[in-house]
């Protein structure tokens, strides 16, 4: 069964569309009014009445258009056509690989360490030297 033959399920695209924005039922009956267990009941409707739909469309960021013709496999095509590992900030977020080698790093951090010291002692000697 295609998606153009199937009825849509207002309630489920509700549900479905909450918990991609994060939001439990309590909160977003809270936000619109109405106990948790309404919202439940809306969730678990066909049909939603445009007053409520527009209210809880309003709380959740969407139009109450996109409620009615939500679809999960337009939601994961988005998805797929949006994200790449291609750009740098992907890369960095997923595959981190410095393109330096730490041990050197540690030497360096060393020697800098050392050179440091060797100018304090230096510059004691040159205080105990006045005296």
């Amino acid at each position: 069964m295609n998606t153009a033959t199937k009825s849509k399920h207002i309630g489920r695209n509700i549900s479905r569309i909450r918990e991609l924005r994060g939001m439990k039922q309590e909160a977003l009956a809270i936000a619109i009014g109405i106990s948790q267990q309404s919202i439940s009941n809306i969730e678990g409707s066909e049909i939603v009445d445009d007053e409520k739909l527009q209210k809880i469309a309003e709380v959740l960021g969407v139009s109450a258009e996109a409620i009615k013709n939500y679809s999960d496999e337009t939601v994961l095509n988005i998805i797929n056509n949006t994200f790449s590992s291609h750009d740098n900030s992907t890369i960095n977020a997923i595959n981190v690989q410095p393109n330096f080698n730490p041990l050197d790093k540690v030497v360096e951090l060393y020697e800098r360490l050392v050179l440091a010291e060797k100018e304090k002692v230096e510059y004691l000697e040159k205080l105990l030297k006045g005296k």
